[in-house]
């Protein structure tokens, strides 16, 4: 029977949507997103792809999407008005936070306001102690109160996080029956059931973070569902999560922490499974797009797992390991680096008179200059286009029309402000966006302790293409994968996505004389409801799920775990007593060294259950069903002082074969543009996957 997955990926500047028959023919279409109601590109793709396909929505049995709808709404303060319940004497965690700076030196940076005002926390009389020992117990008639205050300050969400609650959970479940009974109209996040672990504020942050967007998320899921009814779709809407699974639109709305880095754990999960199913070794992903560019690595064929993310920080930032810029969210989250440069980013001249590139992005609303929709600031595609890298007449297979004189006049106004000619100031732009991206790069490698060159580097997004030889070359990388639809390829990678539920459990404890039947104990309710969720959606076989287990693991004293994941459940003695190995050289691949002689601390275990498909995600190949016309001709392009301006020849993916051509090149396609230097050359593998080496690779 022929099925059809339709995969949908929102950014900041294109609405990414692909349709892909299970034959691995593949229909796809971009269009720039409609940040005011986001769904309307997304209704407007899906419905032309229908068309172009000849189908109807019982033909499509897979409906994922990725999405930026909850960082945009930090980002931009968009979220719900809500309040916070805690302790008495804890009103001011959220203000407290971390005593961490991302910038240390920098009397300027501020971290940003906390999402719930100060008028709006509120204090309650309770406490439990350490070993959740009752010490004052909850008192009603205060809560009582609070809920008249929270119901006359037309709070749409409240966040409710008492102190110890992760131990003793009583006072803070009594807290949220009563007050949903008392305030149906609230939605009611409480921490017990999101992040029960310790870390008083970092379990507030996470928990604060559900209540400000669980009700934008909801809006947003039941508005998306209302545009999708029409074309009649069969399959059950699914959204991507930060952890590289699926979750459904009905959870995702009570629990969108689960769904911060939607959009960039698509990518990084379908490159992840693609090298898994053509084993193309180790992986330096690389996905750029309109305003961001993000990077981690798949190494021995598995991602990075971080046991927490920020959001709402600096995006310029790039790297997990610098901490403090944003909110706290204890979720797992593939572990990515993101900077503020993308092709929108914009170039301006900062104080000190030099240029910088990005973090402002142009974003889909105006867009580059040369996109002629209102936009006046140069940016990295502008500057691109006067290199020659891209199409001079049109973008997505001519539906964007390009203005180059307008590119033209911004780059060059900025050029002569800088006293520097056009081609200087436009390669100026492009190389200081590469030194952002570069930031990324090594922080998932080098910063880590892996070797780049060691690494293949899978490039996708938009302008991934466009910038991956520069970045290989000075990352000493000599193999550069492109595959099919790279510029849509979030949006193919969350079809080979399974469906995923996680689960999070209190485990504070010194790894000495833990036995493993009380590390059993604490995890055989989440397994068993993992399993029972699971068997709800078509997965109770033994066979046809997973239940991995995990334990965040620590020096006793240090502040940061990492996640390690136990071999098998039930756990046993001789897997706890691996531990100390395993984690020592976790840390020491992480952060450089190892300490034996340390004890270490449990934070908290977890478990993660998916679904395994009864057919393999990935196809065979993919062929997209419209491919382009193969290019002819020539273009100017510049290549930097060595190389300086060469006529590169233009070609398509279609034209391209198991015989490398060599560089300068041009690989032109709908969604993307491949840029193949002087002295490397191109080829295509069985997947369709662009192969692009240097030429001395083998010397």
């Amino acid at each position: 029977m022929t099925r059809y997955g339709l995969g949908i990926d929102i950014g900041g500047t294109f609405t990414d949507i692909v349709l892909v028959r299970n034959d691995g023919t593949l229909f796809s279409k971009k269009l720039l997103s409609t940040p005011a109601d986001y769904s309307q590109a997304i209704e407007q793709g899906v419905a032309a792809l229908m068309r172009e396909a000849c189908i109807d929505g019982a033909d499509i049995g897979q409906l994922v999407h990725g999405t930026t709808v909850a960082t945009n709404a930090i980002i931009e303060r968009r979220g719900a008005l809500a309040a916070l319940l805690t302790t008495r004497g804890f009103r001011d965690v959220l203000e407290l936070g971390r005593f961490r700076s991302p910038r240390l030196y920098d009397l300027a940076f501020r971290k940003p306001d906390p999402l719930v005002e100060r008028r709006l926390r509120f204090e309650v009389s309770e406490r439990c102690d350490a070993d959740g020992n009752v010490v004052q117990p909850l008192d009603m008639d205060e809560l009582a109160q609070i809920a008249g205050t929270i119901e006359r300050h037309g709070v749409q969400a409240l966040a409710v996080c008492f102190i110890n609650s992760h131990v003793n959970p009583a006072h803070e479940q009594a807290a949220v029956r009563f007050l949903a009974e008392r305030l149906p109209k609230v939605s009611v996040s409480a921490s017990t059931a999101l992040v029960p672990q310790i870390g008083e504020y970092e379990r507030t942050s996470t928990t604060v973070v559900n209540a400000y967007l669980q009700p934008v998320i909801a809006h947003y899921v039941s508005a998306l569902e209302r545009r999708l009814a029409p074309l009649a779709i069969g399959a059950p809407l699914m959204i991507m999560q930060s952890s590289g699974g699926v979750l459904p639109a009905s959870l995702v709305a009570e629990t969108p922490i689960f769904i911060i880095e939607s959009g960039p754990a698509a990518g990084a999960l379908g490159a992840q499974r693609l090298g898994a199913h053509l084993g193309l070794g180790d992986l330096i992903v690389f996905d750029m797009g309109g305003t961001t560019a993000k990077s981690c690595i798949v190494q021995d064929g598995q991602l990075g797992l971080a046991p927490e993310t920020e959001v709402g920080g600096s995006a310029s930032l790039g790297a997990r390991m610098i901490k403090g810029a944003g909110f706290i969210v204890q979720v797992p989250t593939i572990d990515i680096a993101e900077v503020g440069a993308g092709g929108g980013s914009i170039a301006h001249i900062d104080p000190a008179g030099g240029m910088q590139v990005g973090p402002r992005s142009a974003g889909a609303e105006p867009g580059p200059v040369c996109y002629a929709r209102g936009g006046t600031q140069p940016t990295v595609t502008d500057a691109n286009l006067l290199l020659g890298y891209l199409n001079p007449d049109a973008l997505v297979g001519g539906d964007l029309a390009l203005d180059y004189r307008a590119a033209e006049a911004a780059v060059g106004a900025l050029g002569e402000r800088l006293g520097l000619s056009l081609t200087d100031t436009a390669y100026g732009i492009h190389l200081i966006a590469n030194a952002t991206m570069m930031r990324a790069l090594q922080a998932v490698t080098s910063e880590r302790g892996r070797d780049p060159s060691q690494f293949g580097l899978l490039a996708i997004g938009g302008n991934g293409g466009v910038h991956a030889a520069n970045l290989a070359e000075a990352l000493k990388v000599d193999r550069i994968i492109v595959p099919p639809v790279a510029g849509l390829f979030s949006a193919l990678g969350m079809l080979f996505a399974d469906i995923e539920h996680q689960f999070i459990s209190a485990f504070f404890r010194r790894l000495d004389g833990v036995r493993a039947d009380e590390l059993n104990t604490v995890l055989d309710p989440s397994v068993r409801e993992a399993q029972r969720l699971l068997a709800i959606e078509g997965f109770g076989d033994a066979d046809r799920h997973e239940i991995a287990v995990y334990a965040d693991v620590k020096y006793a004293g240090q502040t940061a775990p990492l996640s390690l994941r136990l071999p098998a459940f039930p756990v046993s003695d001789a897997m706890v007593g691996a531990i100390p190995g395993r984690y020592g050289d976790a840390h020491e691949q992480t952060y450089g060294y190892r300490s034996d002689a340390e004890p270490i601390q449990f934070v908290s275990l977890k478990v993660i259950g998916r679904g395994i498909a009864d057919a393999p995600r990935v196809p065979e190949r993919v062929v997209h069903a419209r491919p382009s016309a193969p290019r002819q001709g020539t273009r100017r392009a510049y290549f930097g002082l060595e190389a300086g301006w060469q006529e590169a020849r233009l070609v398509s993916r279609a034209a391209l074969g198991e015989v490398a051509l060599p560089g300068p090149l041009i690989v032109e396609e709908y969604d993307c543009t491949t840029v193949v230097r002087p002295h490397w050359r191109v080829r295509v593998d069985g997947w369709n996957n662009m192969i692009v080496e240097r030429e001395n690779r083998h010397a």
